[in-house]
């Protein structure tokens, strides 16, 4: 790490924070995907996939929001740049990325695309991506039909294995953004031809504005070609100015639907959304506007490529007149590159490795460019759907109609910007552990939104995800609020963001209070209700109505609340230290947590509890109709997850409570049942702590045993969701004659019980595996050196809770670290093993392999896999003994002014 912060990008974040320059005006706000988003369902049968097509979307006008290839936006979304390409083969102009749909693919949707996010500074001041390009024609109908024969059982059909990229017939097109001032972004393009021969590539960078006034009678932005500038007037925008160099064609055109080739009718106007399409790929001139007029334009590149070299294409989109646009184009361009290098050197521990410091950059760089303005005004979306439960007479039930309060505007850390272009709750709160490592404000700000009136049911619920808002997802918020609260403190030398903290926990109340109202319908302190992360990993669809009739008191379920409890406890212990009013709230908390710990393992030894005491696990419970109920003894994440509800607390701030500690200390002493199989609170650990958590250190232990087993658990690549156990003996449940099976699959699974791409068991899930290395460091500093135990189970080596976290984190790493010259990300997929302008390409899948750590799923989903930065820093920065004393003092020490 550098020995400075006051370098320029630190300059910049710390002037965008405070609200002084407006230094994130502009960045990579670009959705990747637009078509098929619930946003832009019309439809009659809510079937968003098949309403707005790729096929579609290149002649229909957007009404929500805009997608594009390497693009980016100002922070509404009003001026949109991207890139366009056309190889001379491909049936369509390359304007967005492609892929399948859910019904298409045989493991759910799945972009058919190779593209990187290989840098990005937190304020954009410096953005680099890559996109590989086949100079053959792209495959689009061979990916479409090859995958929607193949079964659950095979393997998706990948670009790669199409032939595509045979004797390196590509362009590598590589796009990168230096910020001069807010409104001054210099951009370049780099073309190498990677094929043996000289091929010539059609360069289109594009300029549009999002369409607002057809919908809201906005008025209309303007676009004209004067003296080879193109001039973009918008009322709230001002004016920008786009300079081409090289003096290329300037193509104008409307971004308004193409009603002719949709849907058979008259144009509204005489050019459309897809005239660049019709001149370059079909050669008709007269689709563009030969005025050079309209609201969407292109600069038209023809770039001859002979093989092994490369072509510079150069523009600067600016605010401001310039006599000389690309006199300091070379000077701003080197700078803002050495300027980033600063900056990640000052934020990456200087003992990892060069290739774990590649890991980190683009994880983090990943990161940045996985922001997207994201607007949906649910208010006017049912209104037009005919659909709003407060119009008169509603003419059809539809998606969301219950949080019609809900009016997003803004830009949210997406997990996925073209699999997932949407925002989703539980995976945000992950993904500010990594974004706090690089812009610590915007992942507090993360947070608070969800939390925002216009977001936060009025009932208290945090919304899902744009396909159901109402769904359930598992209380992470208050987790991620105090992780970033205290690592927050930690740099500040003590000092946290109380008004952060504040804020937060007066939104999480009403959130927690409506998981207890809405979540625990027996009064029993046991929790269910669908999805909440893991219902892949079970026997049935939670979600859904069982087939025995009764229901499911769900361990993971009750492990996540139990870990809320402890988080909201932290919380108002740290308020209450600074303000006597959060005293009580913190005994409430501690009274909730010990009714709901003891509702896992209430009576010890009962076959219709959670905890098994034979196997040493927890297990869902089935309760049936008739009142019985049985253990469903699935080995899986399930029943690790109450070793993450865990949180420990320093002497020092017990002793400054003294009435909260009688509070407690009395409810115990009427209770004493509620702590009797539970860690207990009384009991003082290494430097006084004290320890609230659902397990005591006989079922830590045993838990333990089983997760750090190889044969179960514990894999090369870390922590599986489902043990490897039911690879030999598959658990079964039968009921009417049905059977109801989970087996070990360490990829995908071969059901397709649960839809989209929720279809896997097996695998490595990296946000999970972030829980339970931060739970283990919690009961380390709890236990100290002294707590041992085998890891991996049966070898003889025995370790501390600290470096059983870091054994887990070194196998995560794993995933993507260069070992013996492969990377297990990639499987066996030769081409990003071996191929020199390939192998050092990450990508940050949605979850691994649970045997070979291959990348499955989303292949960006660099959200919460981008956590794994996390975690090396951590490890770099922190000894076990460290640890136990605070590790304050070696953190600042490494952020040092």
């Amino acid at each position: 790490m550098a020995a400075s912060h006051l370098n320029p990008e630190n300059v910049r974040l710390a002037e965008s924070d405070s609200n002084k320059v407006p230094w994130k005006l502009w960045g990579p706000y670009l959705s990747e995907r637009q078509w098929g988003t619930v946003r832009e369902d019309y439809s009659a049968d809510g079937n968003a996939w098949d309403y707005f097509t790729h096929d579609q979307s290149r002649s229909r006008a957007y009404r929500w929001g805009e997608d594009g290839l390497a693009g980016v936006s100002d922070e509404k979304q009003r001026l949109c740049f991207a890139l366009a390409l056309w190889n001379g083969q491909d049936p369509i102009l390359k304007e967005r990325l492609f892929g399948l749909t859910n019904s298409e693919g045989n493991h759910g949707e799945d972009c058919k695309e190779y593209y990187f996010y290989l840098d990005s500074t937190p304020t954009h001041s410096y953005m680099k991506y890559l996109y590989k390009y086949p100079q053959r024609a792209f495959p689009y109908q061979d990916l479409v039909e090859t995958n929607r024969r193949r079964t659950r059982k095979e393997m998706e059909y990948e670009l790669l294995d199409t032939g595509v990229f045979a004797d390196n017939r590509y362009f590598d097109v590589f796009v990168e953004y230096f910020k001069n001032s807010p409104t001054d972004l210099l951009v370049q393009f780099t073309v190498e031809n990677r094929g043996p021969e000289a091929s010539l590539l059609h360069l289109l960078p594009t300029l549009w504005f999002r369409n607002t006034w057809t919908w809201s009678g906005e008025p209309r932005p303007e676009m004209e070609a004067r003296g080879g500038v193109v001039r973009c007037r918008h009322a709230e925008l001002g004016e920008m100015l786009l300079y081409c160099d090289g003096e290329p064609e300037l193509l104008f055109t409307e971004n308004e639907t193409n009603q002719r080739r949709l849907y058979g009718s008259e144009n509204s106007v005489p050019f459309v959304k897809d005239a660049f399409h019709e001149l370059v790929v079909g050669g008709q001139a007269w689709a563009v506007n030969p005025a050079q007029t309209g609201t969407k334009t292109a600069a038209y590149y023809k770039l001859m490529c002979p093989p092994g070299e490369s072509r510079v294409v150069r523009l600067r989109l600016t605010a401001g007149a310039l006599a000389a646009p690309f006199a300091d184009f070379e000077t701003v361009a080197a700078t803002r590159r050495r300027e980033a290098d600063e900056y990640f050197d000052w934020i990456t521990p200087d003992s990892l490795s060069e290739d774990r410091k590649l890991v980190t950059r683009q994880a983090l760089g990943g990161m940045m460019w996985t922001k997207q303005y994201y607007h949906f005004d649910l208010d006017r979306w049912l209104e037009e759907n005919r659909a709003h439960p407060l119009v008169s007479r509603p003419q059809r039930k539809l998606r969301n109609a219950e949080w019609f309060h809900m009016i997003n505007d803004d830009i949210i850390s997406m997990p996925d910007k073209w699999e997932y272009p949407w925002y989703a709750a539980w995976d945000l709160a992950f993904h500010t552990l990594p974004l706090s490592m690089i812009d610590p404000k915007f992942a507090k700000r993360q947070l608070l939104l969800m939390l925002r009136e216009l977001y936060l049911h009025p009932n208290g619920q945090i919304p899902a995800y744009e396909w159901n808002f109402g769904d359930v997802n598992p209380p992470v918020h208050a987790w991620a609020t105090i992780f970033i609260y205290n690592s927050d403190k930690l740099l500040q030398g003590g000092k946290g963001d109380l008004e952060f903290l504040r804020d937060s926990f007066q939104k999480l109340l009403l959130n927690f209070t409506w998981w207890v109202n809405r979540k625990d319908p027996t009064g029993r302190n046991v929790f269910e209700g669908g999805f909440l992360g893991l219902d892949n990993i079970g026997v049935f669809d939670r979600s859904a109505k069982l087939p025995t009739g009764g229901h499911l008191e769900q361990a993971d379920g009750t492990a996540w609340m139990a870990l809320f409890c402890t988080n909201m406890l932290e919380i108002a212990v740290e308020l209450a230290k600074h303000d006597p009013f959060y005293g009580d709230i913190c005994a409430k908390f501690a009274e909730h947590f010990f009714w709901i710990s003891a509702a896992m393992d209430r009576w010890g030894d009962r076959d219709d509890e959670m905890w098994d005491e034979a196997d040493g696990f927890f297990y869902d419970v089935l309760r049936l109709p008739d009142g019985t109920a049985t253990r469903l003894k699935v080995r899986s994440l399930v029943g690790l997850l109450p070793l993450c509800a865990v949180t420990v607390f320093e002497e020092e701030n017990l002793l400054l409570l003294p009435r909260t500690r009688e509070r407690i200390a009395k409810f115990i002493q009427r209770n004493p049942e509620l702590i009797a199989n539970i860690a207990s609170p009384l009991k003082p650990g290494v430097a006084n702590r004290r320890i609230l958590s659902v397990v005591n250190e006989e079922k830590l232990r045993r838990v333990l045993k089983v997760m750090l087993d190889e044969k179960e658990f514990l894999s090369d690549y870390g922590i599986r969701s489902l043990s490897k156990y039911h690879r030999d003996i598959p658990y079964v449940f039968r009921v009417h004659g049905e059977e109801h099976r989970v087996d070990y699959l360490p990829a995908e699974s071969d059901t397709g019980m649960f839809g989209g791409n929720s279809n896997w068991r097996g695998p490595v899930w990296m946000p999970v595996n972030a829980l339970i290395v931060r739970s283990l460091l919690q009961y380390h500093t709890y236990y100290g050196e002294e707590f041992r135990i085998e890891c991996p189970t049966g070898s003889g080596v025995y370790m501390n809770l600290f470096e059983v976290a870091r054994d887990i984190t070194r196998r995560l790493e794993n995933i993507f670290v260069r070992e013996d010259g492969r990377r297990a990300v990639y499987g066996g997929t030769e081409k990003f093993q071996n191929d020199p302008h390939w192998r050092d390409l990450i990508l940050f899948y949605e979850y691994f392999h649970g045997d070979n750590g291959a990348g499955l799923g989303a292949s960006h989903q660099t959200g919460w896999t981008g956590v794994i930065a996390r975690l090396m820093q951590m490890f770099e920065t922190l000894t076990s003994a460290e640890l136990a004393a605070g590790g304050a003092a070696k953190i600042r020490e490494l952020h040092r002014d």
